[in-house]
C-alpha cells in the first residue's frame, strides 16, 4: 500500500492547509495512552495494562466489539472535571493545528454515569475546554450527546432527562456503540422527543449494520447526517435517495480498516462514494485508537486511493457545508477554502 510520503508535496500541503470540519469524533476516543496512564495515576485507578506500550499493543481489534471493550476500559480513568477538560483540550488543540475550523464532538454520558460520575462533571469539563481552547486557537466546537445503542431506550430517556439542565451545552444527539442487533427503530420514541426539543439528529448506521439500518435512521429517527454509511452502495435506491437529499456521510477511513470493515485502505469505497455523487466527509472517529487524527486520515486515504486536489477540495467543502453552524459562518469558511485552493492550484 502506498505511503503518504509518496503524495505530491503540493497535494500533501494542501491537505494540511485547507480549512475543514470534523463531524465524526468521539471525544473519549481521543484519549491517548499516555494521558490514560497519567489520569489513572492521578485518580488512583487500576487499569489492566502494565505500560503505555502494553496498551498500544492491545490496539489490534478484530471487530467493533473488541475495540469497545478497550475503549470503555480507557474511559474508566475519567472521573473529574479536570480529566474531561484535559482530554478535550488536547484534542481541540491538535485539531486546530490541522486547520480544523469546526469540530462537532460526540460524547457518551452513559459511559461515565454508569461509573458514578455525575453528568454535571462531564459537561463542566467538556464545555470549559471548548470555551478556553476556542478562545486560544479560534476553533469552533460543539457537543453532540450520543446514546449507547446496546442499552435500552428507557435508559436513553433517563440520560436525556439528566442532560436537560445543560440543554444549552449541546446542539444535538446521536446513536453509537455496537451496531449489530441494535437497529435505529429501537430508539423511535427517544429520537422523536429529541426532535421535539429542537435537537439536531445524527446516528451511526451502515458501518457493520446493513443498508436497512441507514433507511431506518432516515425514516424513523429522521437524521440530518449519516455517521459512517459506507454500506449504502449495496442499495442503488438508497444511494439515489441520499444523493438527491444532499445529506452528508461522515466516513472514517482509518477506523474502517482497524475494525475490519475493509481489509485494507486501498479497498475502501470512499472514491466510489464520491463518484456516486454522495456528500462524503473524512473524519477520525476515535483517533487515539485507530491510528490518526483527521489529517492523517486524509493523507493515508489520498495515498491509498490515488485521490487528487479536486477530491480534497470537495471533501473539505462537504465537511464545512454539513456542519451545524449558521450559513454565514459556513460561507466565510468556504471563501477561505477557495482562497487556499486557488493558491495551491497555481
Amino acid at each position: 500500500m502506498k505511503s503518504p510520503s509518496t503524495l505530491n508535496p503540493k497535494l500533501a500541503q494542501f491537505l494540511a492547509d485547507m480549512p475543514k470540519a470534523e463531524l465524526h469524533i468521539h471525544i473519549e476516543g481521543s484519549l491517548e495512552p499516555e494521558l490514560i496512564f497519567a489520569l489513572a495515576q492521578r485518580n488512583n485507578v487500576s487499569i489492566p495494562f502494565a505500560s503505555v506500550a502494553d496498551l498500544r499493543r492491545a490496539y489490534d481489534f478484530s471487530d467493533l466489539q473488541s475495540f469497545l471493550d478497550i475503549y470503555y476500559a480507557g474511559a474508566s480513568v475519567l472521573l473529574t472535571e479536570q480529566d474531561f477538560f484535559d482530554m478535550t483540550a488536547a484534542y481541540l488543540r491538535k485539531a486546530a493545528s490541522e486547520n480544523v475550523r469546526r469540530a462537532e464532538l460526540f460524547f457518551d454520558p452513559q459511559t461515565h454515569t454508569a461509573r458514578g460520575v455525575d453528568i454535571s462533571v462531564v459537561f463542566a469539563g467538556l464545555t470549559r475546554a471548548i470555551a478556553e481552547v476556542g478562545a486560544e486557537t479560534g476553533i469552533s466546537a460543539a457537543l453532540i450527546l450520543c446514546f449507547l445503542r446496546h442499552l435500552s431506550e428507557a435508559e436513553g430517556f433517563e440520560t436525556l432527562a439528566a442532560a436537560m439542565p445543560y440543554r444549552s451545552a449541546f446542539i444535538g444527539v446521536g446513536l453509537d456503540s455496537s451496531e449489530n442487533g441494535h437497529p435505529p427503530e429501537k430508539f423511535t420514541e427517544l429520537f422523536k422527543r429529541c426532535r421535539e426539543l429542537g435537537l439536531r439528529i445524527v446516528a451511526h448506521a451502515g458501518e457493520e449494520g446493513p443498508p436497512a439500518y441507514i433507511e431506518s435512521a432516515l425514516d424513523i429517527l429522521q437524521v440530518e447526517r449519516i455517521d459512517h454509511g459506507v454500506r449504502i452502495l449495496e442499495s442503488a435506491a438508497l444511494t439515489q435517495r441520499v444523493r438527491e437529499s444532499g445529506m452528508a456521510l461522515t466516513v472514517c477511513p482509518l477506523s474502517n480498516i482497524k475494525l475490519r470493515v475493509f481489509s485494507e485502505l486501498s479497498k475502501h469505497n470512499l472514491k466510489q462514494l464520491l463518484d456516486a455523487g454522495l456528500k462524503v466527509t473524512i473524519n477520525s472517529d476515535d483517533p487515539a485508537y485507530f491510528g490518526g487524527y483527521v489529517l492523517q486520515n486524509y493523507l493515508e486515504t489520498f495515498a491509498a486511493l490515488d485521490l487528487q486536489m479536486p477530491d480534497a477540495y470537495q471533501l473539505a467543502r462537504n465537511s464545512l457545508e454539513a456542519s451545524f453552524v449558521e450559513p454565514v459562518q459556513i460561507q466565510s469558511w468556504l471563501q477561505e477554502l477557495d482562497q487556499v485552493y486557488a493558491a495551491a492550484s497555481r
